[in-house]
């Protein structure tokens, strides 16, 4: 009625009585008394009408339309009532313009117009408020206002507003080979997923030529493996454009020859980017930041550009599609492109100055060697935000050469940043909710995610992620690892608003919550840990399968060692992995301590890897009264000065050293003549750093010079990094403490 009138609703009212006419008015509906049985038999359509709407016209319009009404469009109809007031003025006035137009238009089609009329762009807003255009605040609920600006560029890389430009681009995507296409598309049963949580996983281990150990797992039922070809052909990647033609002046410098045009990627490039364009997990330990750090970094910039140009070409394909073409309500399911929120790739960075390495390659990926610059909104600002002034660091710093690669530019661990990508433009500082790509810090993503209880917290841009890199893992365990746990607990959550999502576009596996199971997650580091291990196991639960790298090392650090040093091994037991803290504690306390409490062992260095075990070996020997100092990441300069004085002089007897502010600071300490590691430490090569440092001050007391390393079997990877592989064999191997004294080799 009202808005929604037509002629054959105007008749029926011509036909009722006064007293029926009050009684339409006063309940929105006729007395059951004068109810007109249909002669055909329709069967019953449940239709929920919200809240606002008191009317029911369902009966009145079946019996005018003989056309079957699907209950979307009942449930449109039902929000476009009036009030009773108006209905009366109204139907007068519509019945003679009915009379002079006669137009026979039924309620049913002018909902269908009124449907086909309405943009096909609902999803996707710029902001939780779904306004565009500078609308109302830019920036979404958890972060301040000045964080996520812009507005003025959210219609040019809005997906909703954008169609396809070149027909050829879609093109593309219609082969059915494409790695993309496969992976998105496939869909998963019920049984499947309800299988997994019992599934056992299977394995099966392959050697790569580079790569080398390789161990293919899966917990869906088929396990599928492949080896590299000799030869790669850019064309069988299916790179979408213009990646084919950027991506071998933008790996130039890993190039030499002519490799550059036979084959543009490097012999672990291309082993890497297979596995990566298989949308399979990976976990490859062995990344480096002075050997192959950037190369990695390269391959998978490369992956993250093919896969979000490739999303955005389906959907504004699609968007074409529906523009060009006049398709019925079934054919919704024809263009389901989308997840839930627009971001699609998580990219982990430990540093500002990486989020800006990442940056700089997504340009030149899109640009190359083209003369036409792409569009890069904020990029000014970004640079200042991200960039580093050179002449801040000290210039008579002295430091390792790993020390430097790591800590290079602007080392800030706090930040996040949205970055949106249409076509050849690039928008920085995008909204979260109108951006293709994520690149944070784990505190900066911790600080937006929020805990339990807080008011401010927003975690709904995880909840389609497709793609989730988390390079330099082996730097959070020295932040902190509770952020990543964080983080992955809260990865591809059902969503608690819609955003503006237009549900008709949204795949199906992601309404179903089976996102996880679509997600590829590449994990990068520099170790093998047992922490690392576990997130990759848990959390990676692939359809695809999982790859992880699993070389051994033949060599431990140990052989870096240039002093003259006995190295004592010292095995504990203990009944279970969570034993072990206090287990370690007591041996320590029990049978390693008494040793040193003698005045003769002094300028004894206790180097402890866990800051918990920091914390209570401190407050223990405050208890006890013994003469020590201690220095830890959150020890001031002027504490640390002192530290290191007294413990030079012998004026303190013991020095508690933990190992994040070795990571940090790479301070040479000196006096040491006695060494307890309290832990294996975390990377294999503190160890030789730790031992050389005894060589500072050669007095000649090289032969009162000890080392003694507490070990048990759950420390089998640390063990196996630092003496070799087959010599932590047969020391795990012993079931009773075993004393190994190993010499060093000038």
């Amino acid at each position: 009625m009202g808005k929604r009138g037509s002629r054959s609703q105007s008749q029926l009212l011509n036909t009722l009585t006064k007293k029926q006419k009050k009684h339409l008015r006063d309940f929105g509906e006729e007395h059951p008394f004068y109810d007109r049985v249909s002669r055909k038999e329709a069967k019953p359509q449940i239709c929920q009408l919200s809240e606002s709407s008191d009317t029911s016209d369902s009966e009145s319009e079946s019996e005018s339309e003989p056309e079957q009404v699907s209950g979307y469009h009942k449930l449109l109809a039902t929000l476009k009532n009036v009030s009773e007031e108006e209905e009366e003025d109204k139907e007068e006035e519509e019945e003679k313009k009915e009379e002079d137009n006669g137009s026979d238009v039924s309620v049913e089609e002018e909902m269908a117009a009124e449907s086909t009329q309405s943009p096909d762009n609902v999803a996707l807003s710029a902001d939780p408020e779904g306004k565009e255009d500078g609308e109302g605040p830019p920036g979404t609920s958890q972060a301040s206002s000045d964080e996520f600006t812009d507005a003025k560029h959210e219609s040019l890389f809005s997906l909703e507003t954008n169609f396809l430009e070149e027909e050829s681009g879609d093109k593309s995507l219609k082969a059915s080979q494409d790695p993309f296409l496969q992976h998105v598309n496939k869909e998963l049963k019920e049984k499947e997923i309800q299988a997994v949580a019992t599934n056992p996983k299977t394995t099966h281990e392959l050697k790569w030529p580079i790569l080398g150990q390789l161990v293919f797992s899966s917990k869906f039922q088929k396990l599928e493996t492949f080896k590299p070809p000799k030869d790669i052909d850019l064309k069988s990647l299916h790179l979408q454009k213009p990646l084919e033609s950027t991506w071998t002046k933008t790996n130039s410098k890993f190039l030499s020859g002519p490799q550059k045009s036979s084959n543009p990627f490097t012999p672990i490039q291309k082993e890497l980017f297979l596995i990566m364009n298989s949308y399979r997990d990976l976990f490859y330990p062995e990344r480096t930041a002075l050997k192959n750090g950037e190369e990695i970094r390269h391959v998978y910039c490369l992956h993250v550009i093919n896969h979000v140009l490739k999303a955005n070409a389906q959907v504004l394909g699609n968007n074409s599609k529906r523009r060009s073409q006049k398709f019925g309500v079934g054919d919704d399911d024809d263009f389901r492109d989308q997840g839930l929120t627009r971001p699609k790739v998580l990219i982990v960075v430990p540093f500002r100055e990486a989020a800006l390495r990442v940056v700089q390659l997504f340009i030149s990926l899109l640009e190359g060697d083209s003369k036409k610059k792409i569009i890069v909104s904020n990029k000014k600002r970004f640079q200042g935000e991200y960039g580093s002034d050179p002449e801040e660091r000290p210039p008579n710093l002295k430091r390792p050469e790993d020390y430097e690669a790591v800590f290079v530019g602007n080392i800030d661990d706090h930040f996040r940043i949205g970055v949106a990508i249409l076509q050849r433009s690039i928008r920085l500082y995008a909204p979260f909710y109108s951006s293709d790509i994520l690149i944070a810090s784990p505190l900066g993503l911790r600080t937006i995610i929020g805990g339990e209880g807080e008011k401010k917290r927003d975690f709904d841009f995880l909840s389609s992620i497709e793609l989730l890199i988390i390079d330099q893992a082996d730097i959070y365990l020295m932040q902190n690892w509770e952020h990543v746990l964080h983080l992955m607990n809260h990865m591809n959550l059902l969503p608690l608003d819609s955003h503006g999502v237009d549900f008709s576009r949204v795949r199906m596996w992601n309404l179903n919550n089976w996102s996880k199971y679509y997600r590829q997650t590449l994990l990068f580091g520099a170790l093998q840990d047992a922490q690392i291990n576990s997130v990759f196991n848990k959390y990676c639960v692939n359809m695809q399968g999982q790859v992880a790298v699993r070389n051994v090392p033949m060599t431990g650090s140990i052989s870096h060692v240039l002093v003259q040093l006995p190295h004592v091994f010292q095995r504990m037991e203990a009944e279970n992995l969570a034993s072990v803290i206090d287990a370690r504690f007591n041996f320590f306390v029990n049978k390693i301590l008494p040793q040193y409490r003698d005045a003769v062992m002094s300028h004894t260095l206790i180097y402890i890897p866990s800051y918990f075990d920091f914390v209570r070996l401190r407050n223990y020997f405050k208890k006890e009264e013994l003469n020590f100092t201690h220095i830890c990441e959150y020890t001031q300069k002027s504490g640390v000065s002192r530290a290191r004085h007294f413990f030079l002089q012998g004026e303190k007897q013991f020095l508690l050293f933990t190992e994040r502010f070795h990571f940090y600071k790479r301070y040479t300490i000196k006096g040491i003549r006695n060494l307890i590691f309290y832990e294996l430490p975390t990377y294999p090569h503190f160890y030789s750093e730790i031992c050389n440092m005894l060589r500072a001050t050669n007095r000649g007391e090289e032969a009162t010079w000890t080392c003694t390393v507490l070990y048990s079997k759950y420390d089998a990877q640390r063990l196996a990094a630092v003496v070799g592989v087959e010599r932590a064999a047969q020391m795990l191997q012993s079931k009773k403490n075993v004393h190994l004294f190993i010499t060093g080799e000038k």
